[in-house]
């Protein structure tokens, strides 16, 4: 090669051959690390639903006239008996991590129900801004491939 170039061996005791080994081998268990981000992505999705808050931040929007009146004037947005948020849990394996809700409305309260007017009012996702899921996720998996 011409130029100005650096030669890495990674080969047998080479302290980069052992870190790139380590990492290897701890990205096949990975089901510690995923079970603390799910804990941490549950945490963090209850918080933001007392917030009413969307993982991008934004406030849901407001409960229609007609809905606050059949609920007798509460104004609390997807907490009328918190059973949503009570059911948000996570399943971790060393390959996957699922977060959610398995209530059948969890999906409608997401993505919203035009045909009902239901008004999607995201509450599931990373979020971003001042709390950043993804840079904690990231501290947790290095933590662990490096530990």
């Amino acid at each position: 090669m011409a130029g100005s170039n650096i030669s890495i061996d990674a080969g047998d005791a080479n302290p980069i051959a052992d870190v790139l080994d380590q990492i290897v081998q701890q990205g096949r268990n990975l089901k510690p690390a995923f079970s603390q981000v799910g804990e941490y992505l549950v945490e963090s999705t209850q918080d933001r639903f007392q917030l009413e808050l969307a993982p991008d931040g934004s406030l849901w929007d407001p409960l229609a006239p007609e809905t606050i009146k059949r609920k007798n004037g509460d104004t609390r947005i997807l907490r009328q008996s918190s059973t949503l948020v009570d059911t948000i849990l996570y399943d971790a394996s060393d390959d996957m991590l699922l977060v959610g809700s398995n209530m059948e409305y969890a999906a409608t309260h997401q993505f919203g129900r035009e045909a009902d007017g239901i008004t999607a009012r995201e509450w599931l996702g990373l979020t971003t801004g001042p709390w950043d899921d993804e840079a904690f996720i990231l501290d947790i998996l290095s933590d662990h491939l490096l530990s």
